[in-house]
């Protein structure tokens, strides 16, 4: 049975005002290169060492060894290399792109013959939200909505010249602890400017139009009420009226937070970041070029060069 390589982008969702339904993805990888073994084996390099290492607890392994057994296939031990690029537990993606690894690599070990539609709605289905799985899978700027055989994803490349920059704290924070302090229900008010807004950032991304940004990111569904866990969010928001930064969201379901500048704009809009953190705030800024219209890479390992793997991996 052939070997296998998988790249998959990290991911900032609810961007802003698109609560389960808009996200980005992101020029930061979880690579992997697996082949069938005698025993499970991981070896892995980046960030989160210790989580991606662990054979227990295992993500991508457990939903492995989940579709397999769905399947009616016997799991292949596998050994595992993986470099990986994307902080966990921070609302960047980090379940999303293990969930889809995990599937991809049933059916590629499995030979089970899914469809990448397939993969992404199972993905979708067990993430609970479509919003992180469509950008990890499909790339650029995405939109998504529904569930199993009625999901829906349009990806829409996002303008060149824009990146990120993501400020991470140094404590994570459970999905389920963000989801926690959201009320049950919400205004009609509230709703429909987040109804207005989110249309308004949908067309700000189709037309490369960063001045829409500033207002366009503004929600009134989610942030407010995660900054009691996310402290960063109440500083850095307030950048949004910096003429350095296109705007300004929680990423996912934080605690870290994206701020979307102009590629020429990126060492001001970090500085101008820095200076607002210098009060002692330790956070790492992460600058990342914006994901294009694919977001998975996949291919054997035996085509590839030891050069041609540390070439994917920067």
């Amino acid at each position: 049975m052939s070997d296998f390589y998988l790249r998959l982008p990290a991911t900032s969702a609810n961007l802003g005002p698109g609560f389960d339904a808009v996200a980005l993805s992101l020029d930061l990888y979880l690579t992997i290169m697996a082949e069938p073994a005698d025993v499970y084996t991981i070896a892995a390099t980046g960030r989160n060492v210790d989580v991606c290492a662990r054979l227990q607890r295992n993500l991508m392994l457990a939903v492995y060894e989940d579709a397999m057994q769905a399947a009616g296939k016997r799991a292949i031990p596998l050994a595992l290399k993986l470099a990986n690029d994307i902080p966990i537990g921070m609302g960047c993606g980090s379940s999303a792109a293990a969930r889809l690894a995990g599937l991809c690599l049933a059916n590629h070990f499995g030979e089970l013959g899914w469809s990448s539609e397939r993969i992404l709605r199972q993905a979708c289905d067990l993430e609970g939200h479509p919003d992180n799985a469509a950008a990890c899978w499909l790339g650029g700027f995405t939109v998504a909505s529904g569930s199993g055989a009625r999901m829906r994803a349009v990806s829409i490349p996002p303008p060149a010249h824009w990146m990120a920059v993501l400020a991470l704290p140094d404590e994570p924070l459970a999905t389920s602890a963000a989801r926690g302090v959201l009320p049950p229900t919400y205004s009609r008010e509230d709703a429909v400017t987040n109804i207005q807004n989110v249309a308004m950032l949908t067309a700000a991304f189709q037309l490369g139009r960063g001045d829409l940004l500033r207002s366009a990111m503004v929600d009134r569904l989610h942030q407010p009420y995660r900054e009691q866990v996310c402290p960063l969010l109440p500083l850095l928001l307030p950048l949004a009226m910096r003429d350095e930064i296109l705007g300004v969201a929680l990423s996912g379901a934080g605690p870290a937070v994206l701020l979307l500048v102009e590629a020429q704009n990126l060492d001001p809009a970090i500085a101008c970041i820095q200076r607002v953190l210098s009060n002692g705030v330790s956070v790492e800024l992460v600058p990342a070029s914006l994901g294009g219209r694919d977001g998975r890479t996949t291919m054997n390992p035996s085509e590839a060069s030891p050069n041609a793997w540390n070439q994917r991996r920067q």
